[in-house]
């Protein structure tokens, strides 16, 4: 077997399971979960009945590259969403979901063959396929902390010269998973000097974008880059997916964009790893990349949620409403001492309510996890249960609950 894979960890959610085996939930309480990021909206029809219409590519294999119609819906969304013009022959590519791109990304990026072995950065806390991705890939991860007091703004500065003379990717998430942070123009100057420096590629997560709480969208990879005139996109990869913004968790699309000559590589690499999009899914997509009304309404929903949501837990939690994303990232009680796993614990067995430990997002590094003391809940249910999960978590607190 491939030795690399003893080096993966188990994925938050195992952790999760393992902890919660013995517990048995108060039988008053009907669960609800914030523990997993997957939307819970409906799908909106129009999307289904694409997907229905499409039916009839079934028949076909599909290109590795699409059609030209999937790659147009991509730049024309890009073109309304960030005002960017790209090629669809050379400068985007379907992929089946953000998560599948991120992984295969790194393979094609990444040469193992370079003494000393080679780096690849990521935040931390962070979305657990990066890590995954660098090991498989034969780099070594190096975490870049956050700084709470700055937004949780990722702490380029604190990275070594010596570690970015290795560093061949970066990936950076922005709104970001769990923090909710979104990089502003100032950060991504840094890393864009950084990578002119040192050359390494910069892959871009960007598929909570359409998820926002003020009046301006987040600011994109690809956007901030032709903002300081690298309309070439050079060593720039954005990732985005319909999951979120569509409420399609199970159609796994969504496309990649940037530096032509990566995306060839990409191509190349995706020819051989066979993960073509299916022309049905590609009809679905279509239509939904160019509808952006279920997207506002959509993001309408969150908003009302986390409105109803966020005060309540404010009285008992250190917790902010985010940047964007559909994460709330909250500072547990000090009587807890920083242990996240005991809250999560604790709240599930008392309460029914299943929240993901921060810890489990996030690595040890030099002593100190980031995600220690803290919770991540997704308020993807609908309002009335986000709020009815939000009133038990200040219950559960206020009556004094403690490890």
């Amino acid at each position: 077997m491939n030795p690399l894979l003893s080096k993966l960890q188990p994925y938050p959610f195992e952790r999760l399971r393992r902890l919660f085996a013995d517990v048995t939930p108060n039988p008053e309480f009907a669960p609800i979960s914030l523990g997993i990021g997957e939307p819970k909206h409906p799908t909106p029809e129009f999307i289904k009945q694409a997907l229905s219409a499409g039916l009839g590519a079934l028949a076909v294999y599909p290109a590795t590259a699409g059609d030209l119609k999937l790659r147009q819906s991509f730049t024309a969304w890009l073109q309304r969403r960030y005002a960017l013009e790209l090629d669809p022959a050379t400068q985007v590519l379907p992929v089946n979901g953000s998560r599948e791109a991120l992984f295969a990304l790194a393979q094609t990026v990444v040469d193992a063959s370079k003494t000393p072995a080679p780096v690849v950065l990521s935040p931390n806390p962070f979305y657990q396929i990066y890590e995954g991705a660098a090991l498989l890939a034969g780099a070594e991860p190096y975490y870049v902390p956050s700084v709470p007091a700055r937004n949780f703004a990722v702490d380029w500065d604190s990275v070594p010269a010596a570690v970015w003379e290795r560093t061949q990717l970066v990936f950076v998430c922005s709104p970001g998973n769990p923090t909710g942070a979104v990089m502003p123009m100032e950060e991504w100057q840094k890393l864009f000097a950084l990578s002119d420096r040192y050359g390494f590629v910069i892959a871009s997560d960007e598929c909570y974008s359409e998820i926002y709480f003020r009046d301006e969208p987040p600011l994109g990879g690809l956007e901030a880059a032709a903002r300081l005139g690298r309309g070439d996109f050079r060593n720039l990869i954005a990732l985005t997916s319909l999951s979120k913004r569509s409420n399609v968790p199970g159609l796994r699309s969504g496309f990649v964009a940037g530096d032509a000559a990566i995306i060839k590589s990409f191509l190349l690499y995706r020819t051989y790893h066979g993960s073509a999009m299916s022309g049905a899914v590609a009809a679905a997509s279509i239509a939904a990349w160019g509808d952006e009304a279920h997207v506002v309404d959509n993001r309408a929903q969150y908003r009302a949620k986390f409105a109803a949501v966020t005060p309540l837990l404010e009285k008992v939690l250190d917790v902010r409403l985010p940047d964007a994303s559909f994460y709330l990232w909250a500072g547990i009680p000090a009587a807890w001492q920083g242990d996240d796993a005991a809250f999560a614990r604790a709240l599930h067995a008392q309460y029914n309510v299943t929240v993901l430990p921060g810890s489990y997002l996030a690595r040890e590094v030099n002593g100190a996890n980031p995600g220690h003391g803290r919770i991540r809940m997704a308020l993807v249910a609908d309002t009335a249960e986000c709020t009815e999960a939000a009133q038990r978590i200040v219950n559960f607190i206020q009556n004094r609950a403690h490890p």
